[in-house]
């Protein structure tokens, strides 16, 4: 049934650093702020801030950036 799921869509807010290796060295993130992207139904963590709910995604829960 989860395969039936239609993927969501948002907006890119913010994003990390990037991930780093052994070595230290850090890999950007291909989103950028402002990127609308697509991601599965249940993914990432919810959050509220100040009353605003927000999502926070791991770059390989994005499914498409659209925008």
């Amino acid at each position: 049934d989860s395969a039936k799921e239609k993927p969501q869509q948002g907006k890119v807010l913010a994003v990390g650093n990037g991930k780093a290796n052994d070595e230290g060295t850090r890999f950007p993130l291909d989103v950028k702020p402002g990127n609308l992207i697509l991601f599965g139904k249940y993914s990432g963590t919810d959050i509220k801030i100040d009353g605003e709910e927000y999502l926070i995604l791991r770059e390989d829960e994005v499914l498409a950036v659209i925008g």
